[in-house]
């Protein structure tokens, strides 16, 4: 959950998360659809999926977690720091776990003028993890108390030099400025036109075709214009979308009616913009 997300906005999915999978074999059971709906809104469902696989696979062979990192990388989803993450944190072991909070320490630890998004950046940074690392164990403590350092102290814009517990040996002279990263391209804008069909308290939907939101459900296309009743404006990957929603009628093309109190796993935008829709609907009844 934490992957590209913060720990604020992750705490109170992950409490809904445990109390209904307290083990990998209640959620190697789960289906789907339950799976992607307590996920929904902190998107990137690819994520609920491959927990959700590899939930399985490892329920099948026994329900132990493998402690090495190739069987952890064959794993759906797993990649080099997720697999470090759980060698470190579940086995204590010394590895390199690099996340956004960690990377702007050690940019700054060692002074690494190269940008951390490019590869020669990226390089320098592993060296330096790989150089601070404890010997046989306590990759647990250690990864917490960089991870721990970056965002109480070592924050991105006022970083608090004077109470910081390693000001020792820190090389940078400028510390706000790093790390370095490779100059943004402006987002792509795009406009998507969405239908709002009602029918007796329920909603039009259909099934994402994929691969984007595979599994959720949308409001669907909308073919024709009609009265403009809410837009929604999110970023997604390098776009900027302008998504339009337009009042529609009739049983749009692969659509299901579901009633409004009990929605499918929808992505945050078209959420937020059944939701802004229907509380206008609501405030303007009798």
């Amino acid at each position: 959950m934490l992957q590209q997300t913060t720990v604020a906005a992750v705490g109170p999915y992950f409490q809904r998360w445990m109390a209904r999978f307290p083990t990998l074999e209640s959620l190697a059971a789960a289906e789907e659809r339950e799976v992607l709906g307590l996920w929904q809104g902190l998107g990137y469902y690819s994520r609920a999926r491959n927990l959700l696989r590899s939930a399985a696979l490892l329920a099948a062979r026994g329900g132990k977690i493998p402690d090495s990192r190739d069987e952890l990388l064959a794993l759906p989803g797993f990649g080099e720091y997720t697999a470090s993450a759980v060698l470190a944190f579940a086995f204590d072991r010394p590895v390199p776990v690099i996340d956004a909070n960690i990377t702007r320490v050690l940019a700054r630890l060692g002074d690494i003028r190269k940008p951390v998004d490019q590869t020669a950046g990226k390089a320098a940074i592993l060296r330096l993890a790989e150089d601070l690392l404890p010997t046989a164990k306590g990759g647990r403590d250690h990864t917490s108390a960089l991870m721990d350092l970056g965002s109480t102290i070592c924050t991105p814009r006022t970083p608090q030099c004077g109470r910081c517990p390693v000001r020792g040996f820190c090389s940078a002279g400028d510390p706000a400025s790093l790390p370095v990263k490779r100059p943004r391209p402006e987002p792509t804008r795009l406009s998507d036109r969405r239908a709002f069909v009602m029918r007796r308290q329920s909603l039009a939907l259909v099934p994402s075709p994929g691969p984007q939101w595979r599994g959720l459900w949308l409001l669907p296309a909308a073919a024709i214009d009609g009265e403009l009743l809410h837009t929604e404006i999110y970023p997604i990957t390098r776009y900027r979308v302008e998504m339009s929603l337009v009042a529609g009628a009739g049983r749009p093309q692969g659509a299901e009616f579901f009633p409004v109190d009990d929605l499918p796993p929808m992505p945050s935008p078209h959420a937020r913009a059944v939701a802004a829709v229907l509380a206008r609907v609501h405030s303007d009844g009798p």
